[in-house]
């Protein structure tokens, strides 16, 4: 077992391994002086697991060398590789999704994969083709917002359990490209239907913060009718997202990002218009949250409506393997 999931988590902790450049007062750090591969050594992954989880998002220029078997190999130097549930994974690998602009946009704020109940832990992702100008990407820290609110919205928020979903207006949250099958591509994000029921608010498993589970995924407060969950989805929200939340990170190829999954959201600004914008990445297993009553996530439904297995995502199109 490496010593990232050994040591217990310290906020004052003094790197030795690593140059830490915190990018804002809040959220995001630039890591100097790796090089990141599948054989660093076990105290060099402990401190970018550390930063991780101090930084929230944390950011490495110059990984041109990088190819797709190192980026899952450091990958599982951080964790368990877990594929997307209904997205195919890039051909001829076995956990890297290629987000590719020719096949839609993920530019609404969302925590990843938060339709399942033990969702993940973290991403990795790499640049491989960046535009000119355009096409940054912005984290929120979750754990801030949090802190952020007034003592009786914490007491609310601390009681609230949200249900997140992957079945949705899916339109409303992907732009698609015009040589994308919009109809097909939603069908295959939701050919596996998921409803969990999570804690608003999550302690997270390594510093013992409690962070806010939002994002595009939500789809209503329990006991609550849908437009007062709007109410209530908005106001939080609205504390996660806050400009004093943020860091943007400006992409040149060869750049990775990895980020907290537990403690922020994400998304990608989509300003940057025929472009074209390619990035990779390898997600890690993530642990079922417990809510600050000590109450897990459930898994409310899982309705398999098409097996994805025998589809592959290249070049921005979704393909079905050879026979």
């Amino acid at each position: 077992m490496s010593q990232n999931q050994t040591k217990p988590y310290d906020p004052n902790y003094q790197y030795q391994h690593i140059q830490v450049k915190p990018i804002t007062g809040c959220i995001g750090a630039e890591i100097e002086g790796v090089k990141l591969s599948s054989t660093l050594d076990q105290d060099t992954v402990h401190e970018i697991n550390h930063a991780l989880i101090k930084y929230k998002a944390i950011f490495f220029k110059n990984q041109q060398h990088l190819t797709d078997d190192e980026q899952e190999g450091f990958a599982a130097l951080l964790g368990k590789p877990l594929n997307h549930p209904t997205v195919p994974v890039k051909s001829g690998t076995a956990h890297v999704l290629e987000l590719d602009s020719r096949g839609g946009r993920a530019d609404t704020w969302h925590t990843d994969i938060s339709f399942i109940e033990d969702y993940p832990k973290a991403s990795i992702l790499r640049s491989i083709v960046a535009p000119a100008a355009g096409g940054d990407t912005v984290w929120a820290n979750t754990t801030a917002a949090y802190n952020d609110l007034p003592e009786e919205l914490k007491a609310l928020a601390d009681r609230l359990r949200a249900v997140h979903s992957n079945d949705y207006d899916y339109a409303s949250k992907v732009t698609t490209s015009p040589r994308i099958d919009a109809e097909k591509y939603r069908a295959l994000f939701n050919s596996t239907e998921y409803e969990t029921e999570h804690p608003l608010v999550r302690v997270h498993p390594e510093s013992g913060e409690k962070t806010l589970l939002l994002g595009h995924f939500f789809k209503r407060f329990v006991g609550y009718n849908s437009q007062d969950s709007r109410r209530l989805f908005d106001l939080f929200q609205d504390y996660a997202v806050n400009l004093e939340n943020i860091v943007r990170w400006r992409w040149s190829v060869g750049d990775v990002a990895i980020w907290d999954n537990r403690a922020t959201q994400h998304r990608a600004i989509n300003d940057y218009g025929d472009e074209l914008r390619v990035v990779r990445r390898v997600t890690i297993e993530g642990d079922i949250p417990v809510g600050v009553d000590g109450r897990p996530s459930v898994n409310l439904k899982k309705v398999v409506k098409q097996d994805i297995s025998n589809f592959t995502f290249e070049n921005g199109q979704i393909l079905e393997k050879a026979s």
